[in-house]
C-alpha cells in the first residue's frame, strides 16, 4: 500500500457555490526544487491513424484505507487553470500509437509548472508517458498490464494550493458520476504531494484503482458510465483563495478533451457487472 511511504489522510471540502465538494490531503513535504522541465499533457487527439481502441480499463479494485475530513475553501476562478487527459491501454497499442522514437516523460507539467503529475505502478515507480511526435497535440499514453494496480501522484512545487479533479473513464473518482468542472475535488497545499489511489467509497475507504479487460471496468459496469470514455485519466486544477500565498497571473484553460469530463455529496457506487 501507498501508506507505507505516504499516510493516506485525504479531506473533504465543501466550496459554497463555487467548487461544492472537495476532498483535503494531508500531504507529504517534498523539497523545493523543481523536477526536470517536462511538457504539458496535450488533450486533443488529431493524430492519424486514430488512437486504438482501449484493450483496458480501470476496475473497481480491493479497499484502501483514507480518511477524509470537511473543511472550507474557495476557488479564485470558475475557470481551471489546467486540464490535462493521460490515455492508457495495453502495450502493444500503446507502441502502434506512438510510434517509432516518440517523445517520452515520467510527468507532466501543469498549471505553469507549478503542478507535476505522474501516474506509478504498484512500485512506486512512474509509469512512461509516451506521444507521437509526429503530431505534438496529440495526448500521451502510458502501457498498463492486466490486474496491475496504479496510482495517481500529483507534488505542488509551488507556494499556492490547489482543488485537484480527477476523473478515470469519464468517471469522478469522488463520486462516480461522470466527470464535471463543477465537481469537488482533492486539495493540494503547497510543496505537498496528493496521491489518489481509487475510487472514493467513504470519508474511510477508496477501491483501488487496477488494469482490467473493458468488459470489467468500473465505468462499464456503472449506470453514470460510458463505454466510450474508457481509456482516459483526466486532472483539472483550480487555485484557491490563500491570504497570504503569492497571485500569478492566469492564463485561459478551458478543456480540450472533453471525453475526461463528460458530464456536469455522494460517493461512488459500486460496480454492478453484467450477467
Amino acid at each position: 500500500m501507498i501508506q507505507r511511504l505516504y499516510r493516506s489522510r485525504f479531506f473533504r471540502f465543501a466550496t459554497g457555490l463555487v467548487a461544492g465538494a472537495a476532498l483535503l490531503a494531508a500531504c507529504t513535504q517534498m523539497p523545493q526544487n523543481r523536477a526536470e522541465t517536462t511538457a504539458m499533457a496535450a488533450t486533443s487527439s488529431a493524430a492519424k491513424p486514430a488512437p486504438a481502441p482501449a484493450q483496458l480499463g480501470t476496475q473497481w479494485g480491493e479497499g484502501i484505507e483514507s480518511k477524509t475530513r470537511t473543511v472550507a475553501a474557495k476557488r479564485l476562478s470558475d475557470q481551471p487553470d489546467d486540464v490535462a487527459s493521460i490515455g492508457y491501454n495495453d502495450a502493444a497499442s500503446v507502441r502502434r500509437d506512438a510510434g517509432s522514437n516518440p517523445e517520452r516523460r515520467l510527468n507532466l507539467q501543469l498549471a505553469q509548472g507549478d503542478i507535476e503529475w505522474s501516474v506509478l505502478d504498484e512500485n512506486d515507480r512512474p509509469l512512461p508517458l509516451q506521444r507521437a511526435r509526429r503530431s505534438g497535440n496529440d495526448m500521451f499514453r502510458l502501457a498498463g498490464v492486466e490486474g496491475a494496480r496504479y496510482t495517481l501522484r500529483f507534488r505542488n512545487l509551488s507556494d499556492r494550493s490547489y482543488e485537484v479533479i480527477a476523473t478515470v473513464d469519464g468517471l469522478d473518482v469522488l463520486n462516480g458520476k461522470p466527470g464535471s468542472l463543477r465537481n469537488g475535488g482533492y486539495v493540494l497545499r503547497p510543496q505537498q504531494t496528493l496521491n489518489i489511489e481509487g475510487f472514493r467509497k467513504s470519508q474511510s475507504e477508496v477501491a483501488a484503482f487496477r488494469f482490467a479487460t473493458p468488459g470489467r471496468a468500473y465505468a462499464a459496469n456503472t449506470e453514470a458510465g460510458d463505454v466510450r470514455n474508457i481509456g482516459v485519466i483526466g486532472a483539472a486544477l483550480f487555485e484557491l483563495e490563500e491570504p497570504s500565498a503569492p497571485r500569478r497571473t492566469r492564463r485561459d484553460a478551458s478543456p480540450s478533451q472533453p471525453s475526461a469530463f463528460p458530464a456536469d455529496g455522494a460517493y461512488a457506487p459500486p460496480p454492478r457487472y453484467r450477467k
